[in-house]
C-alpha cells in the first residue's frame, strides 16, 4: 500500500486530504524556519514558500518513520505590497497588516515539496520508487472586503489569524473578509489538491492510489 506522510501539524492541510479521500499520515517536522531562511539569504515570497516546504518534507524524508513513503511538505507565504507575510504571532502585527490589507489585495504562494522515498529496487511490481524530489509552487489573488477597526479586533480575538500566513484564513472567520480568490482556493487554505496529484504522477503515483473511502460526503456538505 502506497503511504503518504504529510510533513505539517497544519489542521487544515490534514483536513483538506482527508475531506478529499486521500489516505495519509502526519509527521511533523523540526524545522527552524528563520534559520533556514538565514542561510539562503534573502528571497522573494514566491521562492520562501518553496524553500520551506523543501526544507520541511526534506526533514521529515531523513526520518526512519519516513522509511518506503512518499511525503509532502507545504508552507504558505502571503505577499502584500511586495513584502512577505508569513504569520504575524501577536495581535499587534496581525492588526497592523489587517488594516492595510483592508480592501486591498495581495497574493497567497504555497509551496508544495515531495520526496520519494521508497525503495528504487523494490521487486514488487509497481512498488519500486521513483527516486523523485521535486516541487512546485500554486499561487492565488485573494481580494479583500473593507474591514471595520471593531471587525479586526474581534478577529484577532479569536486567536484564529496569529498562527495564519498573512494573518487571515478562508476556512474559517476569515473567510467573512474575502470579496473573491483568483486561483486554487486549496492553495489558499495550504494545500493544492491538484498539485499534489501533478506531483504525485512525476513519482508515478496515481492520486486514485490513495483514495479511501473517507472523503467527505458532498451530500452532506450540501445539508450543512
Amino acid at each position: 500500500m502506497t503511504r503518504l506522510i504529510l510533513a505539517s501539524q497544519s489542521p487544515a492541510r490534514t483536513k483538506l486530504l482527508t475531506d478529499a479521500g486521500i489516505r495519509h499520515e502526519v509527521l511533523v517536522s523540526d524545522v527552524d524556519e528563520d534559520a533556514v531562511q538565514a542561510r539562503y539569504g534573502v528571497t522573494d515570497p514566491h521562492d520562501t514558500a518553496l524553500l520551506l516546504a523543501r526544507a520541511k518534507a526534506e526533514a521529515v524524508a531523513s526520518l526512519p518513520e519516513a522509511e518506503g513513503a512518499l511525503v509532502i511538505g507545504c508552507d504558505s507565504v502571503f505577499e502584500f505590497d511586495g513584502e512577505a507575510h508569513g504569520k504575524p504571532y501577536t495581535a499587534d502585527v496581525a492588526r497592523e497588516r489587517m488594516l492595510r490589507m483592508s480592501g486591498s489585495k495581495g497574493v497567497l504562494h504555497t509551496g508544495h515539496w515531495l520526496v520519494d522515498c521508497r525503495d528504487t529496487d523494490d521487486a514488487e511490481p509497481g512498488a519500486a520508487g521513483s527516486g523523485a524530489t521535486l516541487g512546485h509552487v500554486t499561487s492565488a489573488e485573494v481580494h479583500f472586503m473593507e474591514m471595520a477597526p471593531e471587525e479586526i479586533d474581534a478577529y484577532i480575538a479569536t486567536g484564529e489569524p496569529l498562527q495564519c500566513a498573512g494573518s487571515f484564513t478562508i476556512d474559517g472567520y476569515g473567510g467573512a473578509f474575502i470579496r473573491k480568490v483568483d486561483g486554487d482556493p486549496h492553495a489558499v487554505v495550504g494545500l493544492s489538491i491538484s498539485t499534489l496529484r501533478g506531483l504525485l504522477g512525476q513519482a508515478r503515483v496515481g492520486i486514485t492510489d490513495l483514495w479511501t473511502t473517507g472523503a467527505a460526503d458532498p451530500a452532506l456538505l450540501r445539508a450543512e
